[in-house]
């Protein structure tokens, strides 16, 4: 995001709120025990999501059908309940939204359309390069693998498939759920829309520590190997936890964090150094770098919160005395 230059900065910046409109906001409770249930909460939920994971004692690896099977259920419990925690957080601290629960955490019909396909859109533009390396390394003719692709047995052999339910359906829509649609209405009231911007992704990025435990206990690397994937998984995972907070708060929508969540779950990260060694890299890295650069350049007109009706947690904010959100404009 720091690429993003000058502009996405100013973007991102949000002018705090006067103590005064912000104490009313908080139905006068003081705004420093306000933040504190805040942070509190959202590590509740993150350590709950996390915690049902390992509710089930197993002997078997994580991708392993009877293992997903289980933890589809714990996990989906667990999302199911997480609304309650912002209900109750709402309650402790007297603030009101101004917006039913369900609209605040992006259940709504207002701009659907446009929330559902441009980010999966702008994402995919950004994708670029990975999806020319993906083509070129497909022995298939672009036709038919759109056949294949579209085919009514393909979809029946993926939704038959656990693996491809956990990472493409149950991963994106859950995690979304707790990380992004609960997680950002807690905390920007206390630190505005830009800071929870990148606040609420390092709740994400720490949430992904627990694949150490299984990588150590089935030893499937050395420990400085498992320790150094681990930081880089948390980096990878933060920076994309930016991104989706970015779309959720712009869109007001959680459908375009959760399509965008699933489309990179299928890409994964992009095989840079494969494509330096691609026969064809030099048509590769012209579409990566043109990915990226159109990616910045449209990043601002398709997430354009006029495309998308009016945005609850800005609504929010204008409540508490931020008028000038930035991210709202």
């Amino acid at each position: 995001m720091a690429a993003l230059g000058g502009d996405a900065r100013r973007l991102l910046s949000v002018s705090r709120p006067e103590r005064h409109s912000e104490s009313t906001a908080l139905g006068g409770r003081r705004p420093e025990l306000c933040c504190w249930l805040s942070v509190f909460s959202c590590l509740s939920l993150a350590c709950s999501y996390v915690g049902s994971l390992y509710v089930w004692k197993s002997e078997l690896p994580r991708d392993h059908p009877a293992v997903i099977k289980r933890r589809f259920t714990s996990v989906l419990v667990v999302s199911s309940l997480s609304p309650l925690c912002v209900l109750l957080w709402r309650e402790l601290t007297g603030i009101q939204p101004g917006t039913s629960l369900l609209t605040l955490m992006g259940f709504r019909l207002e701009g659907i359309f446009p929330a559902a396909l441009l980010p999966l859109l702008l994402t995919m533009i950004l994708f670029l390069g990975p999806l020319m390396q993906l083509y070129m390394d497909c022995q298939c003719d672009l036709a038919d693998g759109l056949k294949d692709v579209l085919a009514p047995r393909s979809w029946a052999r993926c939704l038959t498939d656990m693996r491809w339910l956990r990472n493409q359906v149950i991963a994106p829509l859950t995690e979304e759920l707790v990380f992004r649609a609960c997680m950002l209405p807690m905390l920007a009231p206390c630190t505005g829309l830009g800071p929870a911007v990148f606040t609420c992704p390092l709740f994400f990025g720490v949430a992904h520590f627990h694949h150490i435990i299984e990588q150590l206990r089935f030893r499937q690397s050395s420990v400085g190997s498992i320790f150094l994937s681990a930081a880089f998984q948390f980096s990878y995972t933060a920076v994309f936890g930016a991104y989706t907070a970015f779309l959720f708060i712009r869109t007001g929508h959680l459908v375009g964090p959760v399509l965008c969540h699933s489309f990179c779950n299928y890409m994964g990260f992009p095989a840079v150094c494969a494509a330096l060694e691609h026969p064809q890299r030099r048509c590769l890295l012209v579409g990566y770098a043109l990915g990226v650069a159109l990616f910045l350049l449209l990043l601002q007109p398709l997430t354009d919160p006029k495309l998308y009706g009016s945005l609850p947690l800005c609504v929010l904010l204008e409540r508490a005395g931020d008028s000038e959100a930035l991210l709202c404009s």
